[in-house]
C-alpha cells in the first residue's frame, strides 16, 4: 500500500463525488423503481392523516434540510476520525460503500415502510410484520440504543471542552443564542430571516470576543471546568432541555446548526480544493492488527462499527419512523429525502476523514491517545511522536494533548488546512474555537432531541404499568421520565470514556441498522418483490453478522480483560434483544417463502384503494 501513501486530498474528494453521484444517479432509481416501486399516486400520511402539527404535507428541499440535519449529528464526524487510527484507505472504502449499499438502502426502506404503515414507528412496523413480542423488544432495543448514543457523542464533546476556557464559552453561548432566536420566532410574526441573521452575527460575536474576554482572569477561571463538573452540566442541560417546550431551544438550535454544519462542510471542501492538502496518515497503519490505542480491536471488523453514522445508522431508523414519514407529500421524493441525505452524510464522513489524515501521525496519535498511556505509547512507538502539535498549542492556547475523542483532532485538521492559506496562521485558534463550536452545537442537538424522544419512549413504557404516564402533559411524569432517562446515560458519561464507549455505541446502532433492513426485508416478501428483496435482506444480515462478531471481540478482548463488566453487559443485552428480533424475522421469512404474497400491506389496505383515495 505503499503507493498509495502520500494522497492528495483533492483526488479523494473527486472521487468520493463521482462514485456518489453516480450512485444516486442509477443505484437509487433501481430502489425507487423496481425494489419499492414508488407511486406518485400513492396517498401519503401527510396527506391522509393531515393535521397541521404532525403530519404536514412540506415541501421537499424544506424537508431533505430537516431531515439531513436530525440523521446528521456528531456521528459522522467523530467515528471516521476515530477510525482515521487504521489509516485513510479503511475507512474511505466503508464510508463510500456502505452508505451507497447499506445506509442509502436502510433509509429508504425504513422510510418506505412507515408511510405505508401510516407514519408508525419500527416498532410498531416489526409488530404488524412479524409479531407484537418482536414489536416489544425492537422498541426497548430503541430506548437502549438511545442511551448508548446520547452517552458516546457527550463523551465526545467533553473531552474537547474540559479546561478550555474559550472553547467551553463558544459552546455555552449557543445555548442563550437559540433560546433569543426560539422567542423571536415565536412571538414575531415573519421573523425567520431576523432570528437566523442575529442568531449568526452573535455566534461569530461569540467567537471572536470570546477570545478576550478569556484573558479576564475571572471569567476564564469561571469556564474552567474539568471533567466531571462537564460531565454533570452535559447531563443537567439534557434534562432541562428535555422538559423545557420544543419551540424554546430545540427548534431554534436545530435550524441554527444546519447551516453551521453544511456552511462549514462546505467551506472546508473549498478549502480542500484550493490548498490540495497531502494525506499525511498512511493508506493502513500498524494497528490494524489490533492493539491501537484509540480503537482497541483490529480494522476488520471493528471499523463497521466504529464508523457507524456516515456508512449506515441505526439511529437513522428513529427519524425516517419519526417526524419525516408524516411530512411527505409525495411517494416518489423518498428516493431525494432518504437516499439523498444518506449519500451527503457520507461526503460529511469522508470530509472529517480527511481533516483528521492531513494531520501528522503523531500529532493524531498524540491529541487522541489517553494521557495516561501516552508515554508508554511512545516507549512502543518511537516513530510516532509529535511534529506541529506544540506549534498548534501555542497558536490556539490550549494543551491538546490526550483529548481524546476524535472531536479536538478534527478541529485540529481543519484549522490546520485553513492555516495552510497565506496570513491565516495568526487566526488559527479562532478556526479551532469555531470548529469546536460547531461540531458541540450538533452533538448538544442530539443530545437534547435524543432525551426528548427517549422521555416520550420511557413514558409510553411506563404507561403500561402506571397509565397517568401517558399523559405527556402531566408534569410529574414529564420530569420523572426525563430524569430516569438522563441518569442511565449521564451515568455511562460520568463513568466511561470514548475509547470503550464509542464501541458499545457502535454495536447497538448497527444492530438496530441490521434489525431495520431485516424488519423492512420482511414487508418486501410480503409484498411480493422476490429477488429485488435482496437488495436489503443481503446488507441486514452482512451488518447482523459482522456486528455480532465485532460484539463478541469487544466483550470478550477489551471490556472482560479490563473489568469493564457494566460495559460488557450492556453489550450482551443489546446482542441478545436483538438476536430474538433477527430469529423471529427469520422464522417469518421462511413462512413467507411458503405462502403466495400479495401486494397487501400489513396495515390493511392496498396501495390500490390508497391510489383511489
Amino acid at each position: 500500500m505503499k503507493y498509495l501513501d502520500g494522497m492528495n486530498a483533492l483526488t479523494l474528494v473527486f472521487v468520493a463525488l463521482l462514485v456518489l453521484a453516480i450512485s444516486y444517479r442509477f443505484y437509487g432509481l433501481f430502489l425507487a423503481n423496481k425494489v419499492l416501486r414508488l407511486n406518485a399516486k400513492v396517498v401519503t400520511p401527510a396527506v391522509e392523516f393531515a393535521d397541521g402539527r404532525d403530519y404536514v404535507k412540506t415541501n421537499k428541499n424544506v424537508l431533505f434540510g430537516h431531515h439531513f440535519a436530525a440523521i446528521a449529528a456528531a456521528g459522522p464526524l467523530v467515528g471516521p476520525v476515530l477510525a482515521a487510527q487504521f489509516g485513510y484507505l479503511p475507512g474511505t472504502l466503508w464510508i463510500l460503500i456502505g452508505c451507497v449499499l447499506g445506509g442509502g438502502v436502510h433509509d429508504m426502506v425504513v422510510l418506505f415502510a412507515s408511510m405505508r404503515h401510516k407514519g408508525q414507528s419500527l416498532a410498531s412496523i416489526a409488530s404488524k410484520e412479524i409479531g407484537p413480542t418482536t414489536g416489544t423488544i425492537a422498541g426497548i432495543a430503541v430506548l437502549f440504543i438511545l442511551i448508548l448514543t446520547l452517552a458516546g457523542l457527550s463523551l465526545a464533546c467533553i473531552s474537547a471542552m474540559h479546561e478550555a476556557s474559550w472553547s467551553l464559552f463558544t459552546v455555552i453561548i449557543t445555548m442563550p443564542i437559540a433560546i433569543i432566536m426560539g422567542l423571536i420566532m415565536r412571538y414575531r410574526k415573519d421573523s425567520v430571516t431576523f432570528a437566523s441573521i442575529l442568531g449568526g452575527i452573535l455566534l461569530i460575536a461569540g467567537i471572536v470576543g470570546g477570545h478576550n474576554l478569556m484573558q479576564i482572569p475571572f471569567l476564564n477561571d469561571l469556564f474552567h471546568w474539568d471533567v466531571s463538573t462537564i460531565s454533570i452540566a452535559i447531563a443537567v442541560y439534557g434534562f432541562l432541555a428535555s422538559v423545557l417546550p420544543i419551540w424554546l431551544l430545540l427548534v431554534p438550535r436545530d435550524y441554527l446548526s444546519t447551516y453551521l454544519k453544511i456552511g462549514t462542510i462546505l467551506l472546508l471542501a473549498v478549502g480542500i480544493v484550493f490548498v490540495h492538502p497531502t494525506l499525511q496518515m498512511p493508506a493502513l497503519t500498524e494497528f490494524i492488527h489490533g492493539g491501537g490505542p484509540v480503537i482497541g480491536g483490529p480494522v476488520l471488523p471493528f471499523i463497521f462499527i466504529v464508523i457507524a453514522c456516515g456508512a449506515i445508522s441505526g439511529f437513522h431508523a428513529v427519524i425516517a419512523t419519526g417526524t419525516t414519514p408524516k411530512m411527505i407529500g409525495n411517494e416518489r421524493e423518498i428516493l431525494f429525502v432518504g437516499y439523498g441525505a444518506m449519500l451527503v452524510e457520507g461526503f460529511v464522513a469522508l470530509m472529517a476523514l480527511i481533516a483528521a489524515c492531513t494531520l501528522m501521525p503523531g500529532d493524531y496519535f498524540a491529541i487522541n491517545t489517553p494521557a495516561a498511556g501516552y508515554a508508554q505509547f511512545l516507549v512502543e512507538n518511537p516513530h510516532l511522536t509529535a511534529v506541529d502539535l506544540p506549534h498548534f498549542m501555542e497558536k490556539i492556547g490550549v494543551d491538546l494533548q490526550g483529548r481524546t475523542g476524535g472531536a479536538v483532532s478534527l478541529a485540529v485538521g481543519m484549522a490546520h488546512i485553513f492555516n495552510s492559506i497565506p496570513y491565516m496562521d495568526e487566526v488559527m485558534a479562532y478556526w479551532y474555537n469555531f470548529a469546536i463550536m460547531f461540531e458541540a452545537v450538533f452533538i448538544l442537538t442530539a443530545i437534547d432531541a435524543g432525551t426528548r424522544v427517549g422521555r416520550f419512549f420511557l413514558q409510553e413504557m411506563l404507561g403500561g404499568v402506571f397509565p397517568k404516564f401517558r399523559d405527556k402533559d402531566w408534569m410529574p411524569g414529564v420530569i420523572i421520565a426525563s430524569f430516569l432517562f438522563t441518569f442511565a446515560w449521564g451515568y455511562l458519561v460520568f463513568t466511561g470514556n470514548v475509547s470503550s464507549i464509542w464501541p458499545l455505541f457502535g454495536i447497538s446502532n448497527q444492530l438496530l441498522a441490521a434489525c431495520g433492513l431485516i424488519v423492512c426485508t420482511t414487508m418486501l416478501m410480503r409484498m411480493d418483490r422476490g429477488k429485488y428483496a435482496l437488495c436489503a435482506a443481503v446488507p441486514g444480515v452482512m451488518m447482523a453478522l459482522v456486528t455480532f462478531w465485532a460484539g463478541y471481540l469487544q466483550v470478550v478482548d477489551i471490556y472482560v480483560p479490563a473489568g469493564d463488566y457494566l460495559l460488557a453487559g450492556l453489550a450482551i443485552v443489546a446482542m441478545v434483544l436483538m438476536l430474538i428480533v433477527f430469529i423471529s424475522a427469520f422464522k417469518k421469512w421462511y413462512e413467507l417463502s411458503k405462502k403466495s404474497p400479495t401486494e397487501t400491506d400489513f396495515y390493511g389496505e392496498k396501495v390500490k384503494e390508497l391510489v383511489e383515495r
